[in-house]
């Protein structure tokens, strides 16, 4: 038993097998097919394939799914992210209107966009955030659109193009612990990240500002507790904290499974910090259950 926060929490260093609580049931490869088939037909992506979630199951069952714009190839090598990494392709002009008519195929009442990391772009690909969105607009009226976008290099005038389409929740996660940046992402950083929320918010201010983080990365509960202060600094409405799991070989390993009596200690401390909404579990995604938080109890 270890003390955080003056209570007692038991805590699992890393096994050779997962613990009870990371164990998931496989749903019904049916739905999983016919996602798939859908997805490839349109030649679209999704986070849920190219990072390998483990909620993949579940979220293509509904049917549901996170789209992935601008490719499927980044240009920044975080060592947590199962995405590839290398050299993008052109742009496709016509993957908004794609993901737009498979949202509206789908039924979607809530539609998540995030994308790759393309550094190779003037705006990093924030013009083509700014389409997709226009696009659901059009084809779905009623649906709320979230963005998860990456850090456009700290450009506030890409940040303006994607804001300036008024999604409705607007999510760029912190990921890990500043002290555990130069390991984790060696490419971003995390006063820059910070920033981009604070503009965000201080520029739309009725828009959701959302971020998540990892845990198990080798992080203190302390170390946590100081990022979820630094998000309600800048305005952070919405915040998901989940268990970091090794997607490939070649990522990093998991320093510590952790027990979810420390993520339901992490959700109330999120609130009590303010957070409107602290989604804190063993299997927390960004986009996993996106949509609970417009049919929470308020």
């Amino acid at each position: 038993m270890t003390e955080i926060f003056g209570i007692n929490h038991r805590r699992m260093k890393k096994l050779n097998r997962k613990p009870p609580w990371l164990k998931k049931r496989i749903p019904a490869p049916s739905g999983m097919r016919r996602m798939r088939e859908i997805l490839h037909r349109q030649n679209l992506h999704t986070v849920c394939e190219s990072a390998r979630c483990p909620n993949i199951g579940e979220c293509f069952a509904k049917p549901t799914a996170t789209f992935m714009i601008l490719g499927d190839l980044c240009t920044r090598a975080c060592r947590f992210c199962g995405v590839e990494h290398g050299s993008p392709g052109a742009l496709d002009p016509n993957e908004p209107r794609r993901v737009a008519e498979t949202a509206r195929g789908l039924g979607l009442k809530h539609v998540i966009i995030t994308s790759v990391t393309r550094d190779d772009l003037p705006d990093g690909g924030a013009e083509q955030f700014a389409c997709t969105i226009r696009q659901i607009r059009r084809f779905l009226t009623r649906a709320t659109v979230e963005v998860l976008t990456p850090d456009f290099m700290g450009s506030m005038d890409a940040l303006g193009t994607v804001l300036n389409e008024k999604p409705d929740i607007f999510n760029h996660n912190l990921e890990t612990v500043k002290r555990l940046y130069p390991a984790v992402r060696p490419q971003a950083q995390y006063d820059r990240s910070l920033k981009i929320l604070a503009q965000a918010k201080r520029l739309f201010p009725g828009i959701k500002i959302k971020s998540g983080a990892m845990v198990g990365l080798g992080e203190s509960p302390s170390e946590i507790f100081e990022l979820m202060k630094d998000l309600r600094s800048v305005g952070c409405d919405i915040l998901t904290i989940g268990q970091y799991l090794q997607p490939t070989r070649v990522n990093l390993p998991v320093s510590e499974y952790i027990h979810p009596e420390l993520f339901e200690e992490y959700a109330r401390k999120g609130y009590e910090l303010g957070f409107e909404y602290v989604f804190s579990a063993p299997f927390a995604r960004s986009s996993f259950n996106a949509e609970d938080y417009f049919n929470r109890d308020l």
